[in-house]
C-alpha cells in the first residue's frame, strides 16, 4: 500500500474530507474551521501540511492491538496531551494530576480508541501552532474535529494495519 495518507475537502462541507490511501477511498471528519494555512490553537481548522505519522496510542481495555507496523501504546489512566501554549510541556503527553489545560487520552466517547500522533508542532514546536493534531476515530455522523483528521472505527481498523512510522498524512 501507498506510503501517503491523501486528505481532500469532500463537496459542500467544510468540516468533511475524503480520505485515500493506496486504492482504499473513506469518508473523513476534519476541523469545524475547515482546512488553514494558518493553524493556531483553538481554532478549530486541520491544517494544510505534510504530516508524518510518529506513533499512536490504543484503548487496550476496549480493543486488541490491531497488526501493524506502527508503534502503539496502550493508554493508561492519568494519560493526558498538553494543549496550554504557555506550559513547558505545550503539545506534549503528560501525566496527571496536571494543572494546565489538557486532553485526557482515556476519552470516554471512543474518539481516542486508536489515536495516531502526527508530526504537527511536536518535532519543532511553536507556542500557539495547534497541538492535539491526530488520527483518531471520528463522532458519529462524522461530526467535525477540533483540528485532527478522524475517520469511522471500521476504517480506522482496516487502515491501520497498512501505516507504519513515516507514512505522511497530507491534507490538501
Amino acid at each position: 500500500m501507498a506510503s501517503t495518507i491523501l486528505v481532500r475537502p469532500a463537496p459542500g462541507a467544510r468540516s468533511r474530507a475524503l480520505l485515500r490511501f493506496g486504492t482504499v477511498t473513506v469518508t473523513a471528519a476534519i476541523g469545524r474551521s475547515g482546512r488553514s494555512s494558518r493553524k493556531r490553537e483553538g481554532d478549530g481548522a486541520t491544517p494544510l501540511a505534510a504530516m508524518r505519522l510518529i506513533h499512536g496510542y490504543i484503548r487496550g481495555d476496549r480493543l486488541a492491538s490491531p497488526a501493524t507496523r506502527l508503534p502503539l501504546r496502550r493508554i493508561a489512566r492519568g494519560m493526558l496531551w498538553c494543549d496550554e501554549p504557555r506550559n513547558a510541556n505545550y503539545n506534549r503527553l503528560v501525566r496527571a494530576p496536571f494543572r494546565p489545560s489538557h486532553e485526557d487520552m482515556m476519552r470516554p466517547d471512543g474518539l481516542y480508541d486508536i489515536c495516531v500522533v502526527m508530526d504537527w508542532n511536536i518535532s519543532s514546536r511553536r507556542r500557539n501552532g495547534g497541538s492535539a493534531i491526530f488520527f483518531h476515530v471520528a463522532k458519529p455522523g462524522f461530526a467535525p474535529t477540533e483540528g485532527c483528521v478522524a475517520v469511522s472505527l471500521k476504517d480506522m481498523k482496516r487502515l491501520v494495519r497498512y501505516m507504519r512510522k513515516g507514512t505522511v498524512v497530507r491534507v490538501l
